[in-house]
This record gives C-alpha cells, structure tokens and sequence, in this order.
C-alpha cells in the first residue's frame, strides 16, 4: 500500500504529464473534455494532481490527446522490494523519452 506521501507524489507527477501532453497538443481543457468525454472539472482535477483517475479515463485522456497512453506514466514505475516485504512507488526523473523496444 502507498503511503499518503507517496500517493500524492504519483497524483502530482500524473496531473503534470496530463497537463504537458495537452498543451503539446495545443488543447484547452474544455477542448480535452470534449474529445475525451471526461468532463473539465475531472481534467482540472487531474491536472493539479488532486485525483488519479481510474484506467478508463486514462485511456480516454490518452486517446484525446491523441497520445499513447505510456506518455502519461511517464516517470513512474513500481518496484517490487521482495515477496513478503511489500512493495512500493518510486517516481523517478522523468524519461528521455526513449520509447521500450517491443
């Protein structure tokens, strides 16, 4: 389980890559609202890292962004700390935005 330290860590980190993808692809929020059918409040929400939203907007987002949704994980990763240790969240720098082989 994440801390609540950790969890807001990811939120922020999350809400930021939102928010550069879509400015990237020069979208308002009410303009993402529409293409993603997620209301504006909901991406505002995101954005400033006060909600982590659940897989299906994150696809939705992506898919308005017109982005993969990976671009919006960018910089987040879990490690695992062993088999009965627990695990947890490491936010990392962010990428040189190398995309995985595969």
């Amino acid at each position: 389980m994440l801390s609540r330290e950790q969890s807001r860590e990811v939120a922020i980190r999350f809400g930021g890559n939102v928010r550069r993808s879509r400015r990237r692809a020069d979208l308002s929020q009410e303009e993402l609202s529409i293409r993603a059918a997620v209301h504006r409040t909901e991406i505002g929400l995101v954005e400033n890292g006060e909600r982590v939203p659940r897989l299906d907007t994150i696809l939705k987002l992506a898919g308005g962004i017109e982005i993969d949704p990976r671009v919006l994980l960018d910089g987040m990763a879990w490690v695992p700390r062993g088999f009965r240790q627990g695990s947890f969240y490491v936010v990392r720098e962010a990428s040189s935005r190398r995309r995985p082989a595969g």
